[in-house]
């Protein structure tokens, strides 16, 4: 019986062994493969600088991991889906970025505790810009009242060419001939406020030249204050209070994005690019009028490499919050998870967060 008792032992122990044998050396080896860690260059939350990967996501993702001891290596990606398809397909053990909770994605992968509160803003040319200028000569309602000015005097021209086509050459053509002289004699009553072109022959001519003559300088002051009004709406239209209030521009922003998505949401008709830089140049070459994107990064841009081409409306549109990615299920999301609660409490995450942004987003 002891015998026995004692060779199931044996056996029992030889199992173990066979299995420690053939696990641990798989396991050593999978434990030896560093994470991949997925990013796009979204500045200033991951960036390539002098050769160093880094950015407040990169630096507060760095902070974990050492804390972790958690070796990882970083995959850069042309586009932003890219990223995440990246977490989907397994291909990275994470994502970081400027990368946006939203219920769409929580269904395709999960997320860290959020690591940054941020939200949609809107970027416009500067006021008294070369653009802005031109947007508002341009403007349906500018236009539409120097349609309105040049068909008023194109038909007070022609009532003047119906009383003195018979009395003077300069009248004596027929319509289509008359109306630019017509036009002009109008437009020089307007602006002088004298006959100084083509004086009327006819009774029913000088009559009306004279009323012309009177009521000139009040049809320019109602005009000139219909113009300066228009631009003026143009002007206050730039402090944009709704996100609606972008129709009629161009509005730009990047494919595939959450900002695309709130603007579909709205029914802001917008071209969408390929990459922020991409976006970027089109502003500063004019193709569009307004960037929508996130807060944070249009402020850096702001700041740094817009020289002053773009100021930044201090509204946020749609709050938004930033997280690591992680492919679904993950064993790392609890770990890292009370590793940011950690860093918040003894100070690092500030630190990191004032070395990126200063105080614009202090808490």
């Amino acid at each position: 019986m002891c015998y026995g008792a004692k060779g199931t032992f044996m056996r029992c122990l030889f199992v173990i062994f066979l299995w420690l044998a053939t696990v641990l050396p798989g396991f050593a080896q999978q434990s030896e493969d560093p994470l991949v860690v997925a990013t796009v260059t979204r500045v200033p939350f991951s960036l390539e600088q002098d050769g160093a990967q880094t950015g407040f996501s990169l630096d507060l993702w760095a902070a974990v991991a050492d804390a972790l001891d958690l070796d990882y290596e970083i995959r850069r990606f042309d586009g932003f889906n890219d990223m995440l398809n990246a977490i989907e397909t397994g291909e990275a053990d994470a994502a970081v970025a400027n990368i946006s909770i939203t219920a769409d994605r929580e269904t395709r992968m999960d997320f860290s505790t959020p690591i940054f509160s941020a939200g949609v803003q809107v970027m416009l040319p500067p006021e008294g810009s070369i653009w802005s200028l031109l947007r508002a000569a341009l403007s349906p309602r500018l236009l539409g009242l120097v349609a309105i000015g040049v068909g008023t005097l194109l038909l007070l021209g022609m009532l003047m060419w119906v009383f003195e086509r018979r009395h003077q050459t300069y009248f004596g053509q027929t319509p289509k001939e008359a109306a630019f002289p017509a036009f002009w004699w109008a437009l020089n009553i307007l602006i002088t406020g004298e006959l100084v072109e083509k004086t009327p022959k006819s009774a029913m001519g000088r009559l009306f030249g004279v009323l012309m003559i009177l009521c000139s300088l009040f049809l320019v002051s109602i005009f000139v204050a219909m113009i300066t009004a228009s631009v003026t709406l143009e002007a206050l239209s730039d402090d944009v209070e709704r996100i609606t209030d972008l129709d009629g521009r161009r509005v730009g922003t990047t494919e595939g994005s959450t900002t695309s998505a709130y603007l579909d949401g709205r029914g802001v008709s917008h071209l969408t690019f390929a990459s922020f830089d991409q976006l970027v140049a089109a502003f500063e070459e004019g193709q569009i009028d307004a960037v929508v994107f996130d807060g944070p990064i249009l402020a850096h841009y702001v700041e740094s490499a817009g020289n002053g081409r773009g100021r930044l409306i201090d509204r946020v549109f749609q709050s938004e919050y930033y997280a690591f990615a992680l492919p679904s299920d993950s064993p790392l999301r609890e770990a890292i998870n009370r590793e940011l609660l950690r860093l918040e409490d003894n100070g690092t995450y500030g630190e990191v967060q004032q070395r990126w942004f200063g105080a614009v987003y202090s808490e």
